[in-house]
Formats: C-alpha cells, sequence, structure tokens
C-alpha cells in the first residue's frame, strides 16, 4: 500500500480538491493522514474554510470514525534553515543568513534547491516514526505541481545526487530518491474529459514512466451526469424537431412549436458534449491505468462537499489495501476499487470537484 499519495494534474482539473478529498478518505477509521502544500498557493486553507497554514503541522479536520488530517504548507526558505541545522548545526548562522537575504537568493537562484527542499521534507514526514517505532502518518498526501512540471520536481533528487556525489546533500538526495521510486509511493495524475487534459495526462503518464516513478491512478473529476437515454441522444443529435414536436404535443404541452428548437439546440450540445467524453474515455482505458471517478459539485467547493467526494472515493475502494498503489487492478480487471475508465459511473446529478 503507497504511503505517501502524489496528486497532479494540468491546472483546472481540481487536483487540490482531489488531494484534500483523498486525504480525507484515507484519514477514516482513526487513520492520520498529513495533507501537504507546496506551491505557497494556500489552496488546502481555502477549501478547509480555515485561516492560512503556516509553517508547522496542523489538525484541520476530523475524518468519519475518528481520523485526523494535518495540514503542512511547506515553505522552501524554512525547510532550508532546518536543513543546515540539521546537516550543518547552523541554527543561529542560518538565521544570520537569512537575514541577509542568502537562503531567499538560495532557494529562488540555486538550480533544483527549492524542490529538493520541498519533496525533502515531504518524504521526511513519509518515514516519521514516534517512540514507539510506528509511523506519525499512516499516509501523507502531497498537492504536486501541475503535470508539466511534476516529473521534473519529483525527479530533481536524482540530478542533485549525481551532482554532489559526497556528503549529506547527495546522502539527502538518495535518501528521498529511494522513497519517490519505491512501492512506498505513488503519483495520482487528475484529468477532466475533455482533449487538452486528457492528452497531457497521457504526456505525464510517459513522462513519470520514463523517469521510473511510480504512477498510480488517473482520476477523472467532475464527471457530469448524462441527462437523456441513448434513444433520446439519437434524436437530439439527428435534430428531428417533428418528432420532439409531436411527443410535447401528446404529452399536453401548449405552444410546443416556440419549445422545440432551443430543446433541439440544448439536447444536441448533450449529445455532443456526450460523445466527445466517450472518445476521452477510450483514450484514458488505453492507458492501461486504474482509475477512480468524481462527480461534478455544482459552483464552488465548501468542506461538507469535501466529505461527499472522500465517501465517493471509500465507495471505489480507497483505503483498500489491496486496490492502492501501482500494481493495482487494470481498469476492467475486476479487481476491488477498480473503476473502468472507459465507462461512465452515472452518479449524483449536478455534483463533482472543482477548485
Amino acid at each position: 500500500m503507497s504511503r505517501f499519495q502524489v496528486v497532479s494534474g494540468k491546472g483546472g482539473t481540481g487536483k487540490t480538491t482531489v488531494a484534500a478529498a483523498l486525504a480525507l478518505a484515507l484519514a477514516t477509521e482513526g487513520r492520520r493522514t498529513l495533507l501537504v502544500e507546496v506551491e505557497g498557493r494556500q489552496g488546502i486553507a481555502q477549501l478547509f474554510e480555515t485561516e492560512s497554514l503556516p509553517y508547522e503541522e496542523r489538525k484541520i479536520a476530523v475524518a468519519p470514525g475518528g481520523g485526523e488530517v494535518y495540514a503542512l504548507a511547506i515553505d522552501a526558505e524554512r525547510a532550508l534553515l532546518d536543513y543546515l541545522q540539521m546537516f550543518y548545526k547552523l541554527g543561529s548562522a542560518g538565521r544570520a543568513l537569512k537575514k541577509l537575504g542568502a537562503i531567499d537568493f538560495a532557494t529562488t537562484i540555486a538550480p533544483g534547491v527549492r524542490d529538493v527542499l520541498l519533496t525533502g521534507k515531504a518524504c521526511e514526514a513519509v518515514r516519521r516514526k514516534d517512540k514507539q517505532n510506528r509511523y506519525v502518518y499512516d499516509y501523507v498526501i502531497m498537492d504536486a505541481p501541475p503535470t508539466g512540471r511534476v516529473t521534473r520536481f519529483l525527479n530533481v533528487n536524482d540530478e542533485v545526487a549525481g551532482l554532489a556525489r559526497i556528503g549529506p546533500i547527495h546522502n539527502q538526495a538518495q535518501s528521498v530518491m529511494r522513497v519517490l521510486k519505491s512501492p512506498e509511493t505513488a503519483v495520482h495524475l487528475v484529468t477532466l474529459l475533455e482533449e487538452m487534459p486528457v492528452q497531457e495526462t497521457a504526456d505525464g503518464i510517459a513522462e513519470l514512466q520514463a523517469a521510473e516513478l511510480p504512477v498510480g491512478r488517473v482520476i477523472v473529476n467532475m464527471v457530469r451526469p448524462h441527462l437523456l437515454d441513448e434513444d433520446a441522444l439519437r434524436t437530439a443529435a439527428g435534430g428531428r424537431r417533428k418528432e420532439i414536436a409531436k411527443s410535447l404535443t401528446r404529452a399536453g404541452v401548449t405552444g410546443s412549436a416556440g419549445l422545440v428548437r432551443p430543446l433541439v439546440e440544448q439536447a444536441a450540445e448533450h449529445a455532443q458534449r456526450v460523445e466527445l467524453e466517450r472518445e476521452q474515455r477510450a483514450v484514458l482505458a488505453g492507458l492501461g491505468l486504474p482509475g477512480y471517478e468524481l462527480p461534478l459539485i455544482g459552483e464552488g467547493m465548501d468542506p461538507a462537499g469535501l466529505y461527499d467526494l472522500a465517501t465517493e472515493l471509500r465507495k471505489q475502494g480507497v483505503g483498500d489495501e489491496a486496490a492502492e498503489g501501482p500494481g493495482a487492478d487494470a481498469p476492467g480487471a475486476g479487481g476491488p476499487g477498480t473503476e473502468r475508465l472507459g465507462h461512465g459511473t452515472g452518479r449524483r446529478a449536478g455534483q463533482g470537484a472543482g477548485a
């Protein structure tokens, strides 16, 4: 079971919402999860309607069954100070460097340093144990950078380890990569049933696999319900206005002639969307990865909506050890928690996850 769950996706697909819902789902039944933010947007705080997250692990939600969700907004400058103290014992000297602006320079200018610090801090939380030698967090969920940058972001420690061949920097980078390239990690990609997000997801999967990073699941977000059955879709796509007008008249609708044109136009648009979604489902099914689907939840997102999405993820097998992480059943394999990415779920109308 992958304890480090990395969530990425094209901008606008709702990856932060999905990461938050995943943290809630994995925290049920008394578990403890840590939700990590690395982009400095305070998106997690906004979703949970709490104050801005500081550079410390803070409990932000209680999951069903008494589980706990903690959150951390990793700040690269503070992480570098921690790093200097941990490996070089530069406590006060490190603070002096910050006052001089050296810390800001290092995290802004030095190639890869910022990403090394962010991933390193998250992996430290994955490995951390208490006095009883138990993991402090059952799962760590990272709201990672978008698909176009996530492979470089996760793989930068490999590059750093190659450049710094000895010393604490080399050892730290190698330690992080041992976590990131192990079964402990699963990188999930969030997409919509639209051409550009699906294509970027396919490209992202190829890049992750080329870098030997463990790909988890494809999570299709904001899935809209199909409002018409197959016969109605064919009628709408064919624009058969006379048939529609007769049906309205038989149903006792007055003024049916004036209703036909806007109804046909809306139905035709819906039929076109359904067909485009089917095409994208076929592309996703061809990727050969297991997946989840989350429904569209109207306008905006609030904590209640996150709990609804977490419940949906639990129904689809999140938290089931046999169904999680790399090596889980592919779509159609019939394993627990597996969704067929080539088929719609047809769940609750008017719901989904966008943030």
